[in-house]
């Protein structure tokens, strides 16, 4: 069985019932396993399985596997069709028209209609009676009714036939009793004076309601600034050599390989590599980062960065969807259409919500006649609750505030890639650390060496050409400075946790740390005081060693260094002031750990020296117990590939990369994919933006609920009582989206 999904962009949904409805619309197509409707984006993610094509039967399984997924979304669209709602393109919200009057030709119309019946209200305010007549009140409030609302009619239709009910059949019932009273009073009076109508009432309310419809519409297109900015930063062209020198092509016929040329001022069309030239690249719309990069020959690059001064030549290493920003465009995309885990309650509320306020309609419509009131006066109250009541603010309370959280973050290069780690992160009391590479820079340097015979550095330097980690780098780095050869190793194996080993030039070689000496039992020799000397100075030691048909014996002893990161400190000492308990993690030995934990301002007990990178993992579920109460949210920051357990067993896992250097199919990347954070650069002082963008998010989403809730709480017993007409129920329903949109866009002024 294959696992496939698509996203499907869902038009004319207004409520949380909406949500409700086209999520059980979908899920009754057969094969559908999951399925995620979002308010905010318009959008549904659904996830369904597509058997798997015999191997007997199938010509071209690949083909067969696309025709069966093309099949299954053409079902999927026609549920939501069936349903009631427009089936668009899913990403029609960052496509659509952009401008501050967009879609408001029908308001205009509601209003110019609606004006003249307002105008009155206004009249008998200031002792005037500019009453129409009631021929000419049909006339305006009738079109206002009828053809503004009709998608109100539309939409309420297609939920009685569902059994269910939303915003739009609240609106219309409401709206469409108004309308009838009206015109039941006008029929039915005597001749001789006008008796009132409620015409404006009906009309203002689908006015209001449309105008409220049309500002959340509008801040929705702000909250996809974010989606917006990331697809603006493809260039539409590259300048490709070809054999007929450089030729301009799409962006979309780019190849792996070719060679394209980039100017001055010009974006980087894909991912690559610089062939020729140097320059200074701006990466700050992909990692924030302010300051340009120098980028030389064999320097990585990244599709959608502006070159800087120079012209270059780079080789293309990944196009289309396999790009960082595609990448980072799939990971904000998914932020935003995931639901938070609060978000589920709320969906159990908004499905009974409806029925609730249909029966409290009728309960208030037979209280007053009951009372002795007349049935004109019990069915304007019963309006009022109808047209109150709409759970729109609830629908949208939580994904607009994730919608706007994550698109700011990733302004700053912090990605968050689900909902549920937005939510997580803010409750986050411990920070664990990886060292190499995180707190430090992670390029350590060959500091001493105890042989003096320099062949063994060339040998050594032959053993570590292949391997891409940071001591084996420091080692090759060495032996190049001092202008030594090496050739290629044979048979080369690595041992997780403690080097590697092989054959250089019929010679066995095994290069790694002290823990793996004592496991082979190396024996003792005057290397091991050396080694414990510079551990005592806080160095990581590795030693070489020959298998010999004497058994082991050790040739050198390597000792490296490396640097905190730049204002790593600082940074831990923010972390430390907002309450969190700092772990650092580190496979060295206990010497160099304590003395690069000096460094960076960590106590004795915050440092786990000697670990392995299988352990990493227990390490986090070991740092999450508590005997004394609920158990500890750990967050583990980290960047290689031997972090990826460790990133996915933490509660909320932080992968901390650098565009400039994707691209090489590193650990870096499986790091990123375990996460459900990443830190597009590599500044611990974004751990503290990750948590503090979590904990705006979150205050956001509780005030949003927090005020949907009570505005509707409020609301409805007051129309209930009388004290709300239609239009004033209307306008305070209009104004409870609107309000909580400008809520959640507020968060796009946080910086970090």
């Amino acid at each position: 069985m294959n696992e496939l999904s698509c996203d499907i962009g869902i038009g004319g949904m207004t409520c949380a019932s909406c949500v409700a409805r086209v999520e059980r619309a979908i899920a009754k197509v057969p094969g559908v396993q999951s399925v995620s409707v979002n308010l905010a984006t318009e959008s549904a993610r659904v996830t369904w399985a597509n058997p798997a094509p015999s191997s007997d039967t199938a010509t071209n399984p690949d083909a067969d596997i696309a025709s069966d997924a093309q099949a299954q979304q053409a079902r999927l669209r026609r549920a939501v069709r069936d349903a009631g709602y427009e089936p668009l393109a899913a990403e029609y919200l960052e496509l659509a028209p952009v401008g501050p009057w967009v879609g408001f030709l029908p308001v205009a119309i509601g209003l110019l209609l609606s004006a003249p019946l307002v105008l009155p209200m206004l009249g008998d305010a200031l002792g005037q009676h500019w009453m129409l007549p009631a021929l000419w009140q049909f006339l305006l409030a009738t079109p206002v009714q009828f053809v503004l609302g009709a998608r109100f009619y539309k939409a309420g239709w297609h939920a009685l036939l569902e059994g269910s009910g939303n915003m739009d059949l609240l609106v219309a019932l409401g709206t469409t009793a108004g309308w009838a009273l009206s015109v039941w009073l006008w029929l039915s009076a005597p001749a001789g004076p006008m008796v009132h109508l409620y015409f404006e009432g009906s009309a203002v309310v689908i006015t209001l309601v449309l105008l409220g419809k049309w500002l959340e519409a509008r801040a929705k297109r702000q909250t996809t600034d974010a989606i917006r900015a990331l697809h603006a930063l493809r260039p539409e062209r590259a300048r490709v050599i070809g054999l007929e020198g450089e030729i301009e092509i799409p962006i979309d016929e780019l190849l792996v390989d070719d060679r394209v040329v980039v100017l001055p001022g010009e974006r980087f069309a894909a991912d690559g590599v610089v062939l020729e030239g140097q320059t200074q690249v701006d990466e700050s719309m992909l990692t924030g980062e302010p300051l340009p990069v120098p980028k030389t020959v064999d320097a990585h690059v990244t599709g959608g960065s502006i070159n800087g001064e120079g012209r270059v030549v780079m080789k293309v290493t990944a196009t289309g969807t396999a790009t960082v920003l595609a990448n980072i465009i799939r990971w904000v995309e998914d932020a935003q259409a995931a639901k938070a885990p609060i978000q589920r309650l709320v969906d159990q509320v908004s499905a009974v919500f409806v029925p609730v306020v249909l029966v409290l309609a009728v309960f208030t419509l037979g209280g007053w006649w009951w009372t002795g009131h007349s049935v004109e006066v019990s069915l304007i109250h019963a309006v009022a609750v109808l047209v109150i009541a709409c759970p729109c603010a609830l629908g949208l309370a939580t994904p607009a505030a994730i919608m706007a959280g994550t698109g700011v973050a990733a302004k700053f290069g912090i990605l968050i890639k689900d909902a549920q780690a937005l939510e997580i992160t803010h409750r986050v009391d411990t920070v664990a650390f990886d060292k190499t590479g995180t707190l430090t820079v992670g390029q350590p340097r060959l500091l001493f060496t105890d042989s003096l015979d320099a062949s063994w550095l060339a040998l050594a330097a032959s053993l570590q050409s292949g391997s891409e980690h940071p001591l084996a780098h420091a080692v090759v780095q060495a032996a190049t400075a001092q202008g030594l050869s090496w050739v290629a190793p044979t048979d080369v194996r690595a041992v997780p946790g403690f080097g590697s080993e092989g054959f250089v030039e019929g010679r066995a070689l095994l290069l790694g740390s002290l823990r793996w000496m004592d496991v082979l039992q190396v024996p003792e020799g005057p290397w091991r005081a050396q080694a414990a000397a510079w551990q005592a100075q806080g160095a990581s030691v590795s030693v070489l060693v020959e298998r010999t048909p004497q058994g082991l014996l050790a040739r050198a002893v390597l000792a490296f260094g490396d640097e905190p990161k730049p204002g790593v400190q600082a940074a831990l000492a923010q972390l430390r002031q907002r309450g969190l308990r700092l772990v650092m993690i580190s496979g060295d030995n206990p010497g160099a750990a304590q003395a690069m934990a000096a460094r960076l301002g960590l106590r004795t007990d915050e440092v786990h020296a000697n670990v392995m990178p299988g352990d990493k993992a227990a390490l986090v579920r070991q740092l999450q117990l508590n005997p004394d109460g609920p158990a500890h949210v750990v967050a583990f920051v980290g960047d290689g590939i031997n972090d990826a357990p460790a990133l996915a067993a933490a509660d909320v896992g932080l992968a901390m990369a650098n565009v400039s250097v994707q691209g090489q199919g590193g650990g870096t990347d499986v790091a990123m994919q375990a996460a459900g954070i990443t830190l597009m650069r590599g500044d611990v002082a974004l751990v503290a933006g990750a948590l503090d963008i979590s904990a705006r998010t979150v205050a956001k989403i509780r005030q949003n609920l927090f005020w949907a809730f009570a505005y509707n709480a409020a609301g409805i017993p007051l129309a209930a009582m009388g004290y709300l007409s239609p239009v004033v129920a209307g306008a305070a329903m209009a104004l409870s989206s609107v309000s909580v949109m400008t809520n959640a866009l507020l968060l796009k002024r946080w910086k970090p």
